[in-house]
């Protein structure tokens, strides 16, 4: 077995004020990359440029990251790093930002290559990076993948190398200012890392420790989820299951539900996590058939007896949303070529089977 988690984690309220001179000993100039809006709204933009200024470090800003950030954003994005001179880079917001982040600071570091190298199995360096997660979901403060746009393959693909944060700042009370929607769709990107970490050939008595505790912190806040008035103790909990759940995907990855979703990502412009989640009671269920006992143990962490009341939860969150036989089609078909998600399951898959977890919430 091995276990690697690099990132130093401050999770804790005024993580970044109270952290401000470890944030800024990375380098002399930062090159902050967020999204537009919500870093703004939750001030967590604010608090970064405040800590900077504190202790003397020049700063830029590239606030142009949208959902989904494409190859060509990244190629841009570090263009404006280099010609500043940026020698390390700060990532604040969701799973958008933080993956922009990351590839930002390879392609920095490696100023004479071109993007083609972003999916070049090479060992390259990147420049250091800090993560400052504002939502609940992706775990990408702490895994060292970077999830892009790729146009010319019509998909979605984490880039070929690993790329781990320094130092990752979690403050729960960013994640009050974010909409109910993004709460959801996010905390079921969390459930989703977990499942497919849990249920995975990669899995471990390690990761398989993180999704336990995670899991069980997580169903703590179903209530939340589902409408109840959150407090500081449940942003913070839910970010917890995010870290927890993205260091499980660290050792072992995702499996065929992330698989899945990309294609209702890149084709349907579906949320991520809400793309994920829709194929989730469907693996559980094939997962099943080979693994019967273990899924009751999970589902039971939970609180629930039946994969049923599982799939309830899971339409109670998200919604309902149609996957048409033409979806299925074209998913299941990429899917089937892609070994290395077929490969993250724990036995042999059929094409039925990937179909019937593309189908279950159809």
């Amino acid at each position: 077995m091995n276990f690697y988690m690099p990132t130093q984690v401050f999770q804790e309220k005024n993580a970044v004020k109270k952290n401000g001179a470890k944030i800024a000993s990375f380098g002399k100039k930062a090159l902050i990359v967020t999204g537009k809006s919500s870093s703004k709204k939750n001030h967590s933009l604010q608090d970064v440029i405040d800590v900077l200024n504190e202790n003397a470090t020049e700063y830029v800003i590239f606030d142009e990251v949208p959902q989904n950030p494409s190859v060509e954003l990244i190629m841009k994005a570090s263009e404006f790093g280099r010609n500043e001179g940026a020698d390390f880079v700060i990532g604040i917001g969701g799973g958008s930002p933080m993956d922009s982040a990351k590839a930002i600071a390879l392609m920095i570091q490696n100023r004479d290559t071109t993007e083609e190298v972003l999916y070049q199995n090479l060992e390259l360096r990147a420049i250091p990076v800090v993560e400052i997660p504002t939502t609940c979901g992706t775990g990408s403060e702490v895994t060292p993948y970077a999830i892009l746009t790729r146009h010319d393959k019509n998909t979605k693909q984490s880039i070929s190398h690993k790329i781990y944060p320094e130092l990752a700042c979690i403050d729960p009370e960013y994640l009050a200012a974010a909409p109910e929607s993004v709460i959801k769709n996010t905390a079921v990107d969390a459930l989703g890392h977990m499942v497919e970490s849990y249920f995975n050939s990669k899995a471990t008595d390690f990761s398989k420790m993180l999704c336990q505790y995670g899991i069980s912190v997580w169903a703590e806040n179903i209530p939340v989820l589902l409408g109840e008035e959150a407090d500081f103790e449940a942003y913070d909990s839910l970010m917890l299951a995010s870290c927890l759940a993205g260091m499980a995907i660290t050792h072992t990855g995702t499996s065929i539900p992330h698989g899945l979703s990309y294609y209702l990502t890149y084709n349907k412009d579906i949320p991520h996590g809400k793309a994920v989640g829709l194929f989730l009671p469907g693996y559980l269920k094939v997962i099943q058939k080979e693994m019967p006992d273990e899924v009751a143990d999970f589902l039971a962490v939970l609180g629930f007896d039946e994969l049923e009341q599982f799939a309830f939860l899971i339409k109670q969150l998200l919604g309902d949303y149609e996957i048409t036989k033409e979806d299925i089609e074209k998913m299941t078909d990429e899917i089937m070529a892609t070994p290395r998600k077929l490969n993250a399951v724990p036995f042999k898959v059929t094409r039925e089977d990937v179909e019937d977890m593309a189908a279950y919430l159809a």
